[in-house]
């Protein structure tokens, strides 16, 4: 019994001493700490990963010039901005399309968006990765003699 009593005291001081040491042993805040950022999302604005910059680029490269100069896209929901600038002589008045954004977005909007993209972006079939696995042997589609 005396045994017993002994290990449950060692035990106790243990966790005691090792609960105590975690708990005083910061005094840096966790948002400031380097180890926890890098595996937080505390810093994830910051740090774009492949994946964000490859949509980034797409987007503002690709989709929004080719959606964008729609027109049927800039009457159903963009903006019409019209700018005037006043010279001595003449009057030039530029006309311009940006995203609303006081309105809702739907799924019909990006249904239309995506249609005028694919219409504007014909793929090329022989690029086509459907293409290249229907062609190739045991896995595609095989013509039966």
């Amino acid at each position: 019994m005396h045994m017993k009593q002994l290990i449950i005291k060692y035990s106790i001081s243990l966790s005691l001493v090792i609960f105590s040491a975690c708990s005083t042993s910061s005094d840096i805040s966790p948002s400031q700490s380097h180890a926890l950022n890098k595996v937080s999302n505390s810093d994830a604005n910051n740090n774009k990963g492949a994946l964000q910059e490859l949509l980034d680029n797409f987007l503002k490269n690709d989709w929004s010039p080719t959606v964008e100069k729609d027109a049927t896209i800039q009457k159903k929901y963009m903006k019409r901005v019209v700018d005037t600038n006043s010279s001595t002589q003449s009057t030039n008045i530029k006309e311009s399309y940006i995203e609303n954004e006081s309105r809702n977005f739907t799924l019909q909007e990006y249904a239309d968006k995506v249609a005028v993209y694919i219409k504007a972006n014909k793929s090329d079939h022989n690029r086509s990765h459907v293409h290249k696995v229907n062609t190739m042997p045991i896995i595609g589609k095989t013509k039966r003699r």
